[in-house]
């Protein structure tokens, strides 16, 4: 959404009490620790830009561990922002904004 000013999917972000969920992706590896293949996806019908941003995105984040990225998301205004009203742990499928994800992620510095 920053990079390309476009979002790389279609489907909401949800800001659920444990972090930002997508629930397509939440329902087929629900139970899963770790995912290493997406059998429905087609990375043919990626552009390269679309690649060097999944890369980018692989390169930064990949090797942090699960609890740094949670506490990561829990400090983060788009997040935060969805979250608004509820109290810590309860249940919420509130949307995460395309605009607050763009306005905050586009106010970062580039790594």
């Amino acid at each position: 959404m920053v990079w390309d000013e476009r979002p790389l999917f279609p489907e909401r972000i949800e800001a659920w009490a444990n972090g930002p969920v997508v629930r397509e992706l939440y329902d087929v590896h629900r139970g899963s620790f770790e995912v290493s293949e997406w059998p429905r996806g087609e990375p043919a019908a990626l552009t390269g830009g679309d690649r060097d941003i999944i890369d980018r995105v692989l390169d930064f984040y990949g090797h942090r561990p699960a609890q740094w990225l949670s506490d990561l998301t829990h400090r983060e205004a788009p997040w935060l922002l969805a979250r608004r009203g509820l109290p810590p742990g309860e249940r919420g499928e509130h949307e995460i904004s395309l605009s607050s994800l763009e306005e905050y992620y586009g106010s970062l510095p580039e790594t």
